[in-house]
């Protein structure tokens, strides 16, 4: 069999696909599996409740529920739901939106895979240029979304040590540039997998950066703002023309439905829409039908912060202390929790690889993530890319417990033999 240039990019080894396949191996091998590795969201009764609610309401209405399930949307996705959202948004904070400002997609992975390769890439005139990430570690999942290739230039971060185990990554603007060849740049936040929440005043520096070379601003905030809101610190909703804002209903409690909203300028969003339409036809509609339920019972936003934040924050407290006790001696630090379902382990001066100890915790029925898979386009070694583990506090605490349990005595082994 031979394979399109298109096709050996995406179907050759990549972080995301051994990520999911390895996660499915290992559960289907041993279903007891201690499992801090995956990012699905945790089960909150309240907001399983509201979610359900939502879903009978359209379900009980015929004018709502033969639309969901019989009728294709428009290039953009459902323009009631995008009208809706709209003026949530601007009675919420004044942005200045039209339904015109705003599309949907099957899912933030589909959506970044559209975005990514409109901007980037080799242009008309010539020039290839690329996705450039002001800090890693960042998202793994961007890694092999780019079809062509150095398809992300990335930055290293600057490390502010707190207290005795913790630190906080920022981007380091005494190195930081916007290359003369970037298409976009682009940051999450809060940053999957650290946790870290970009502040206001990084991002209102990276927005002048951007706007001053005529880039766009890329901002994931699929565990941000304004929902589902995993935000432990101040951090305030921001949009401009210049800026493409990405939110996603899966950490509001809805992985399973595969829907994102992008907001951007008028001409990137019809671009947005057409190149998207000839990829996947039309946006699913379970999503936009539960968004909207959720609009007009005013919990859209409310459930992130009156349930989700607050759930997360006290999970993500507990695991801290639970790893402090645990690492007790150990030279470790964790990246200070301000967001999203994840704890950033670094184990400074770790004897062998984060590699190497993911395997030898999956073998003991542990699984985390090794945080070697999320620096992409960081083009220079980087001992400490191999220092660091991501941890999911989503799962039960006991759970958690236990797994952190094992993971201090494979850590202990490892600074005690290597």
């Amino acid at each position: 069999m031979r394979l399109s240039k298109f096709g050996d990019t995406l179907s050759q080894g990549s972080g995301i696909f051994s990520l999911m396949e390895d996660l499915g191996s290992a559960l289907r091998e041993n279903p007891d599996m201690l499992f801090l590795g995956g990012g699905n969201p945790a089960r909150i009764p309240q907001v399983e409740a509201a979610l359900q609610q939502a879903l009978q309401d359209v379900l009980n209405d015929p004018l709502k529920a033969q639309p969901m399930l019989g009728v294709y949307q428009a290039p953009a996705g459902d323009t009631a739901l995008l009208d809706e959202l709209a003026a949530l948004f601007n009675r919420e904070f004044q942005w200045g939106l039209t339904r015109r400002n705003l599309a949907l997609a099957n899912g933030s992975q589909s959506a970044f895979f559209v975005l990514f390769n409109l901007l980037a890439g080799e242009g008309a005139d010539g020039v290839s240029r690329h996705i450039q990430l002001p800090l890693v570690p960042e998202y793994l999942g961007y890694s092999e979304l780019g079809l062509a290739e150095n398809f992300y230039r990335a930055d290293r971060p600057a490390i502010e040590l707190a207290g005795e185990h913790q630190f906080k990554y920022h981007v380091d603007f005494e190195t930081f540039q916007v290359d003369p060849n970037s298409a976009a740049l682009c940051v999450s936040r809060p940053t999957n997998p650290t946790g870290n929440v970009i502040t206001d005043a990084e991002m209102a520096q990276l927005d002048a950066e951007a706007q001053k070379h005529g880039v766009p601003l890329i901002v994931d905030g699929a565990y941000g703002t304004p929902f589902p809101e995993i935000i432990f610190t101040d951090a305030t909703p921001s949009w401009n023309d210049n800026t493409v804002l990405v939110l996603s209903l899966s950490k509001l409690g809805l992985p399973g439905v595969r829907t994102a909203v992008v907001i951007a300028s008028e001409p990137l969003i019809e671009s947005f829409a057409r190149a998207n339409t000839v990829l996947s036809l039309a946006a699913g509609n379970v999503g936009p039908a539960i968004a909207r339920q959720l609009i007009a019972s005013e919990q859209l936003l409310a459930l992130g912060r009156e349930a989700i934040a607050p759930f997360y924050y006290e999970r993500a407290t507990q695991t801290v202390t639970l790893l402090e006790q645990a690492l007790q001696g150990l030279p470790f630090r964790i990246h200070k929790p301000e967001g999203a379902i994840f704890l950033w382990l670094w184990l400074e001066g770790l004897p062998i690889t984060s590699e190497q100890l993911y395997q030898r915790l999956k073998a003991r029925g542990v699984l985390v993530i090794s945080g070697h898979h999320f620096f992409p386009g960081l083009n220079k070694p980087w001992r400490h890319q191999h220092e660091c583990l991501r941890l999911s506090y989503g799962q039960p605490m006991e759970v958690v417990a236990r797994a952190i349990i094992i993971l201090a005595d494979e850590v202990r082994a490892a600074y005690r033999t290597e």
